[in-house]
């Protein structure tokens, strides 16, 4: 079994989906509405005593069996190190390593190019994820423990969990502007649809009959995907380098090497400003105390 003990946390975006003016801010403190316009997403206080969503993150990641986590962060990247560690590599986080790889942006640009270059950026920094496989996620997503736990010891190269779509408890309409994942009969990824026309959802369904959304979580061999993260295309509209497109180019030449792992839960999302008041309820009832003194569950 190919078990790993890297995680790879995506949180040096702009969050301008967080940051934008909203009709919704009932409900909402005056330091709530602070932190969304200032913070990073996953750096939002939604739990107790104040604390960032990606302890929650981290947490949960330490139960799945991970030792080392490297967060990719922005060129600011102060409040991070207040709540993880100030040094560069290898902070005690309750038990986890802590490093931080810096995004840098361009000259030329205003807003860091995308999530396919963050990763690359990482990779450069600490070449020791080019030799195995890893993890990688985002910083304002909630993932489970066996969601993680799955990722870690599939023996597959590369992996994703991929969501039942009715499973995820976001409003219709949200979630039909997820992109779909398209499974062969064995579960093999074969291609990730962006705004699928509502008229041609049904052929999308696996052999279970369910629609199988990515919640950008994934194991990489990341051999093989480095190339293929320095390379990317940028995407046309949004103008940045993308992680699936980096991922689907790496399985275009490399097919039948990731499997999409069938989940049915929800993954609770910090977006925008209507999220904040759902995952302090969610943190709340599911998590009343972190006990990070708990050992690691069995693989």
């Amino acid at each position: 079994m190919d078990s790993h003990s890297n995680l790879v946390i995506l949180a040096g975006g702009a969050s301008s989906r967080m940051k934008k003016d909203t009709s919704f801010e009932t409900g909402l403190s005056k330091e709530e509405l602070k932190q969304a316009n200032e913070r990073s997403k996953g750096l939002i206080g939604v739990g107790k005593n104040g604390r960032p969503l990606l302890d929650y993150v981290l947490y949960n990641a330490k139960q799945a069996g991970y030792k080392n986590v490297f967060i990719i962060v922005g060129e600011q990247a102060g409040l991070f190190k207040e709540f993880y560690g100030n040094k560069d590599k290898e902070n005690d986080f309750n038990g986890l390593k802590v490093s931080f790889a810096v995004q840098h942006v361009p000259k030329e640009r205003v807003k860091p190019f995308g999530t396919s270059d963050a990763l690359f950026q990482a990779m450069e920094q600490f070449p020791e994820l080019r030799q195995g496989s890893f993890t990688v996620c985002n910083s304002d997503n909630l993932y489970s423990v066996k969601a993680f736990m799955a990722l870690r010891n599939i023996s597959a190269p590369n992996a994703f969990i991929a969501y039942d779509r009715d499973a995820l408890l976001f409003a219709t309409e949200r979630i039909s502007r997820f992109a779909l994942a398209k499974l062969d009969g064995h579960g093999y990824l074969l291609d990730i649809i962006e705004k699928p026309d509502t008229s041609e959802i049904e052929k999308y369904k696996d052999d279970f009959g369910k629609l199988r959304v990515s919640m950008n979580v994934f194991k990489f061999d990341g051999a093989k995907m480095f190339t293929y993260l320095r390379d990317c295309p940028i995407h046309t509209e949004r103008n940045e380098k993308e992680l699936p497109t980096a991922f689907l180019n790496m399985l275009k030449d490399n097919p039948g090497t990731s499997i999409g792992i069938p989940f049915s839960e929800h993954v609770p999302d910090l977006t925008a400003k209507e999220d904040i008041v759902a995952v302090k309820k969610y943190l709340e009832k599911e998590f009343p105390r972190l006990d990070w003194g708990v050992q690691p569950q069995d693989s």
